[in-house]
């Protein structure tokens, strides 16, 4: 029997909305605030600097995006033999007041595992969050990527649109 600890997840899992066919080892689910110690940071660094995160301050974060709930929407597939986080993807909504109060969904950190490249698993989350963004309402659902990656979201149904600029804060 799993403690009440280990299934905290960020959102109830019946907020997945579209069925997804995994391989039988693999299921696809919210993120839980016990994933750090299933690699969940690890994998994320697979995609860019993680840096040196503590099981606590991990926990801490989990908890404090929890307090936004409907604002954070952070998917994982788990490999359930290794118990370990092979796949993650996050849906952010912001609120607006363009489009008549709408929402627009933004996907951020899109990252599968080095070792499980080529099963489709991106692809898979990325239907999971365009179909939780369509049941949320959202009016578009936007993302960044490096050139790299275009063809693979064209292939997702994105389109190539207006261009991106960031501002990093000097020093951190």
């Amino acid at each position: 029997m799993q403690s009440q600890e280990s299934s905290v997840f960020l959102f109830p899992p019946e907020k997945l909305t579209k069925h997804v066919e995994l391989p039988e080892n693999l299921i696809m689910r919210p993120l839980n605030r016990q994933d750090f110690a299933k690699g969940h940071a690890e994998l994320l660094s697979q995609l860019t600097q993680v840096g040196p995160v503590s099981q606590e301050m991990y926990q801490s974060r989990f908890d404090e995006i929890k307090k936004f709930e409907g604002t954070y929407w952070i998917v994982v597939i788990e490999d359930t033999t290794s118990h370990s986080i092979v796949a993650t993807g996050t849906l952010i909504l912001e609120k607006k007041f363009t489009h008549v109060c709408g929402s627009v969904g933004h996907i951020e950190d899109i990252v599968v595992s080095s070792s499980c490249r080529g099963q489709q698993l991106g692809k898979l989350l990325i239907d999971q969050l365009k179909a939780m963004g369509d049941e949320l309402g959202v009016y578009k659902i936007i993302l960044d990527c490096n050139d790299k990656n275009i063809d693979f979201y064209e292939k997702c149904g994105f389109q190539k649109k207006e261009n991106c600029m960031a501002w990093y804060i000097p020093g951190r």
